[in-house]
């Protein structure tokens, strides 16, 4: 039933979304929870892991390796190329950069499972991307559009510190310890962290009704264009690298889903909101585009991994 419920998370999104932009009265006053609420998503994530989906980054080191140097490579720069090519305001461009510049989002460790992925890869990515990304995406966000906008590096690390790194470490360490009591509760752990997304979701639209029937479909349009390069950048790098091919796909969903909640959270706190607008729109699509993709692969055979296998 769980499992259910959450994989409904494209419909709940869309819904409460409708019921925001309807009703926004009933969230703009929840603004100051969306931090907390990211808060316990990252914590959730934490608890999920353990010390062996860090070791599994050196088994995997090359595709890790690969898999990264997209995440904080291509998606910040194309964010940014998008942004200019569709004429987006500061603040939208501020956004969408904000999304390309963040880690990948616990939404690809389920869809690498869908799509007959590497589930082990999947994890390990997401883990160290979010580690490494407490430093890269301030400086990435400052490096990009410091000139058009105030970027306050400083505090956006810090935070970024408080509201990833030291929540993960936390469920990190809970699970190593009281790893019997974990698994009592990790059947909910997805529900809550979609529950907590939906509610960000709903209060950032609530907080940008006004606009967003002028702003949204353009922002919607550079939305899909940006996760549809990651996705087919991803895999198509990882072809030309002969990789298996449940590597490619791995990486390929890793690339395109991004942590768009923390870019929203962060747009929220350290510029506007409607600079949160494109991560909100992210936070559905990503997850209905990875549905999709990972429906087709799943029907598809996977090819056996090639005699140049250079993961391992």
């Amino acid at each position: 039933m769980i499992e259910r419920i959450t994989q409904l998370f494209p419909l709940w999104a869309v819904a409460f979304s409708l019921c925001a932009f309807l009703q926004p009265a009933l969230f703009v006053d929840l603004k100051s929870q969306i931090v907390p609420l990211l808060t316990i998503i990252m914590l959730a994530m934490g608890v999920t892991l353990s010390p062996k989906d860090f070791t599994n980054v050196i088994k995997h080191k090359v595709a890790v390796g690969v898999g990264v140097a997209l995440q904080f490579g291509i998606m910040p720069l194309a964010a940014l190329g998008i942004s200019h090519l569709m004429g987006l305001s500061t603040e939208l461009t501020v956004g969408m950069v904000l999304v390309g510049s963040v880690a990948g989002g616990t939404a690809s460790n389920v869809m690498a499972f869908l799509a007959k992925g590497d589930v082990a890869l999947s994890i390990s990515m997401t883990a160290i991307s979010t580690l490494i990304g407490v430093v890269l995406t301030p400086l990435l966000v400052a490096l990009l559009v410091g000139q058009s906008v105030d970027v306050p590096t400083g505090a956006m690390l810090l935070s970024l510190v408080k509201i990833v790194f030291a929540p993960v470490l936390l469920g990190l360490v809970i699970n190593t310890l009281a790893r019997k009591q974990v698994d009592k509760v990790q059947p909910l752990l997805p529900l809550i962290s979609m529950a907590a997304i939906v509610l960000i979701i709903a209060i950032v639209v609530a907080l940008n009704a006004d606009n967003l029937s002028r702003i949204g479909p353009l922002v919607a349009l550079a939305v899909m264009l940006h996760n549809g390069l990651g996705l087919l950048c991803g895999y198509l790098a990882c072809r030309l690298l002969k990789f298996e091919e449940k590597v490619c796909r791995t990486i390929a969903l890793e690339v395109g889903l991004q942590n768009s909640g923390l870019a929203t959270a962060l747009a929220m706190k350290f510029f506007t909101p409607a600079a949160a607008v494109p991560g909100t729109i992210f936070s559905i699509w990503h997850n209905i585009s990875g549905s999709i993709l990972a429906g087709f692969w799943s029907k598809r055979q996977g090819s056996k991994a090639t005699p140049q296998d250079t993961v391992a």
